[in-house]
Order: structure tokens, then sequence, then C-alpha cells
């Protein structure tokens, strides 16, 4: 990535770490994520004007206190670089700086107001009163002198500080989440006001360097490019392609795990762009048969990952037969994909395996990635630069594994005509409200409980559907979608009344955090 100017974000194993990044990139000043071993040189902090330290999962330590922390510290000091604390990170610095920390005794989770008590800080531009999201257990409950409490929650708790001999601020609480309303505000003051960004990333600038990263890394050889019809493979696609021209060769699989009609509307949407050398590859059976007698969400997920890449070493073997060796495999894999498969830092916990970070050690094609380092709204930004069609980019994205992870229990065809047909019926109902273009995500939940209900006068025992639809920026946090009334009303009559083995219908009304988008 081209820049003059950079945050480093240090990753303590947080789930938000490349959230921090993100809205960094938002406000325009590009983030690289470090792991909390790193060791900071001169050449490392080259254009760095601030250091963020995120949050994480546990209790400051003597060994988070030793080396290398202590001396990334002090040579941030000498240097002039500014630095923010948020949650752990917040901790960390106060413990550092002589703060008494008290471990696990008073909990705050979800929104949280706060009181700002000192208005020259990052937070000065604010009302003096503000909600914000809290995840924490452990608490900062007294600074020494010549620390500075600038907000506080609930009974004087401290909410933030600032360090008045060293250009160090701790915020106990996450502004990089949607969940505080004015956390761009705050970041925004840390990364211009007090470190003096001026700046302005923006993704689709990077253009020339993902298709120069790709001219290297493939050099003459070819690539064969999983292609799902979704937003990410599509520009992953068409940058690959702008890169070695027709020896990109795109392969859709059907796994037997798709919506209604889905590979007809890909095939048609890549013959549309122009693709020369575009497969559909039918591997229905193979993809069931493998999941038979498999309930467990990781499991399946680690099937149908394995499974891919043995497809598509397969159907590298037969193309090569007629169009020469294939050495590369591009995929769209992007930030969140790989956040949530802790591919980003040993500190960061495992919630679920994408099939396209968990890769089997004997597959023989080396990978190709243009989009590993961009978030989803800016890989649309990227997309709508290279004069992808409109539809293409804005289609809700669908999950890696497909419809396997939106059943709960047992994969079977049985399962699968259940859930395509209810889900059909979902997007019909809302394609014909004005809502649908603010839906980030929209899709049902086949769950594996049956409950008594009652049609004709007759008993049922069948099973239940749930609705899910959120709004959402990027996926790494999401808001539930408040449709209209009447509108849930009628799909849920539909599905009821039009697919047989369902006799219940329900919404999910879990934002992210504490749920993922996804179920399984």
């Amino acid at each position: 990535m081209t820049t003059n100017e950079k945050v480093l974000v240090v990753d303590y194993g947080g789930q938000y770490t490349h959230l921090i990044s993100r809205r960094c990139r938002e406000l325009g000043v590009y983030s690289e994520i470090v792991t909390q071993d790193v060791r900071f040189t001169n050449a490392s902090l080259c254009d760095v004007k601030g250091v963020i330290l995120s949050g994480g999962p546990r209790t400051v330590t003597a060994k988070d206190l030793g080396t290398p922390f202590k001396d990334n510290l002090s040579m941030i000091e000498k240097t002039g670089i500014k630095t923010l604390g948020i949650c752990f990170g917040h901790q960390l610095l106060a413990v550092h700086l002589g703060a008494k920390l008290a471990a696990g005794g008073n909990p705050e989770y979800g929104q949280t107001q706060i009181e700002i008590v000192e208005r020259e800080s990052i937070l000065g531009g604010l009302e003096d009163s503000q909600f914000v999201w809290m995840s924490h257990s452990d608490e900062v409950v007294e600074l020494p002198s010549g620390m500075t409490v600038l907000a506080k929650s609930g009974e004087d708790r401290i909410a933030a500080f600032r360090d008045n001999a060293f250009n160090i601020y701790g915020v106990q609480f996450h502004p990089e989440v949607t969940h505080t309303p004015n956390g761009l505000s705050i970041l925004n003051a840390f990364l211009r006001d007090l470190c003096r960004y001026v700046d302005s990333w923006k993704p689709e600038d990077q253009i020339a360097d993902m298709v120069e990263y790709v001219k290297k890394t493939v050099g003459e050889a070819r690539v064969l490019m999983g292609t799902s019809g979704g937003v990410d493979s599509t520009v992953a696609a068409f940058l690959i392609r702008k890169a070695i021209g027709n020896r990109l060769f795109c392969v859709f699989v059907d796994n037997g795990l798709l919506r209604e009609g889905e590979v007809e509307e890909v095939g048609s949407a890549f013959n549309e762009m122009g693709f020369e050398n575009f497969v559909v590859l039918d591997a229905k059976d193979e993809f069931i048969d493998a999941l038979e007698g498999v309930e467990d969400p990781e499991e399946k997920r680690t099937i149908i990952a394995d499974k891919f890449i043995e497809v598509f070493e397969r159907k590298a073997k037969d193309l090569e037969d007629e169009h020469g060796h294939f050495q590369f495999l591009g995929q769209g894999t992007i930030y969140p994909d790989r956040v949530e498969s802790a591919a980003t830092g040993k500190n960061t916990a495992v919630i679920k395996s994408h099939h396209n970070v968990r890769l089997p050690d004997w597959m023989r094609l080396k990978l190709v990635e243009p989009l590993s380092n961009l978030y989803k709204d800016e890989v649309r930004q990227v997309g709508l630069a290279l004069d992808i069609p409109n539809h293409m980019i804005h289609r809700q994205p669908f999950p890696g594994p497909s419809l396997a992870i939106r059943i709960g229990g047992l994969v079977t065809r049985n399962q699968l005509s259940i859930l395509r047909h209810a889900d059909t019926i979902l997007q019909d109902t809302l394609r014909s409200d004005i809502m649908y273009p603010s839906i980030w995500q929209s899709f049902c939940v086949l769950l594996p409980v049956r409950s008594v209900g009652v049609m004709g006068d007759e008993r049922t025992f069948d099973q239940a559907i749930v609705i899910r639809i959120v709004e959402s920026k990027d996926a790494m946090t999401a808001s539930v979608s408040t449709p209209p009334w009447p509108l849930l009303l009628r799909a849920a009559s539909r599905i009821v009344n039009e697919v047989k083995g369902i006799n219940r219908v329900v919404y999910d009304l879990t934002s992210k955090p504490p749920g993922t988008i996804e179920w399984y």
C-alpha cells in the first residue's frame, strides 16, 4: 500500500483490533497491525505519528509490562509519537505509568453512559454526557499524580485518562465500534488533532499497487480463481485479470449448497463482464456426501474448505492438459475472514474458521490474494473504481460454506431444499420493499428443533425457521434491522404456508456483538 503516513495498531488479541485499523482508514489514515511482541526500530517507525494499543481478553501481567513493551514505549516517547490505549491497552498503559488495577470485580458490558470531566483532551469536542460501548471486567481504579481523569462512568469509575508528561491517552471503552455513536470523532481527534496526520488515504488509490502485487507474485504463471459471484471474489478476479489477462481461469463450484438460481445468475454476470475463461463445475454430490453425519459447524467448515481445494486441484490438472500448468489459486480473502479465523495474530481467539483461510497442508497451488488487507466496504470502493457493474458490487454477502452453516445439525438434501425454499420467499418479500438497499445481509436459518403447531385443525410437529436481517458497513459489527412489521408477518406467513416441514418462524434480534452475523 502506498502512503507517506501510517498509524500502527498493536494487537493484544482483541476481536476489535482490525476494527480499530479499519476506522483509522475510514478517517483517511493508513493503518498497519503489528503483534504485541514486535520490537520497534527507527525504520519500522518511519512515517508513524501515532500508535494505538488494542483491547484483549485477559488481565495485565508482569510479562505484558516487560520487554519489548517497555523498550517500545521508551522509543515512542523519545520520538514524540502519540499513544492511545483502548480497553486492555488503556489498562496496560495506566499500570505502566503507576496506576492501580482491580481485576474482574465490577464488569461493564454493552452501552454505558460516561461523563466528560476534562475538556482539554481528545474528548473535548463532545457533549458532557456520552454513550459508549464497554466490554471489560478489569478496571483502572486509581491514578498517580501526573495523570488526569478525562471521563467517568457509573460511580466515579475511570473511563478515560491522559498522562501529563507524555502524549499518552487511554479510554476504557471502544470508540471503534458503531455502538459508540461519537467514536469516530474521538479517533479523529487523536489522529488529526493530536498526531497531526494530514494525508487522506483511499482504498481505490491502491489499485495500481494491488495489480503490481499480482504481477510480481504470479510472474508468467497461470491462476485458477475461485469465484462465487460475491463482491470479494469478483473484485479480486478483476484485479488479477487486469494484471495477467487471459492467464486467469475462473471456476465457479456448484457445491449443492447454494441459493436458488445462484449458478445461472453468476454465470450470466461473468459472461456479461467479459471473462473469457469461466467454468461452472458441478460438485454437488461430492460436497453433500462429504457432510453426511456431520453436525459440528467447525467440522462442516473444515470439510468444505478441504473439499473446495480438492476440487480446484483436480480442475487445475484437467485444464493443464489444454492450457498448461497452473501454479496459483486466486481468492477474494479479506480482513474480516482473517480476524475471525485468528490468522492475523497468535493472541486472537478463533471465532469461526473461514474456508478460504484455513487451508490444508497438502494444497499444491500457491495463493494470490489481492484484497487480503481490505475490508468489505473498501473492496466495494475498489470495485466501483474498476467500473464493475453496480448490481455485482452491492450483492449481499454470502458465506463461502454456503447454506451448510445456516442449517443447525445435519446437512441433508431435504434440509437444504427446505432452507432454500424459505430463503427464496424471504428475499422475494424483502425486495418488494424500499428498505431492501439498506440491508447488509438477510437470510433464513433452519433450526434442528421441532415444535407443536396446528394447520387445518390438525396437529403438526415440525421445524422452525429463523429470519436474520442486519445492517452493517464492514461486517465487523452489525445492528439488527427493523423492517416494517407487516413485511415480516407477510414473509413468515408465506414460509409456514408454502414450505413443507416448517410450522414456526422467529426473528433474530441479536446484534454483533455479542452474536456473529451467521449462526454457525
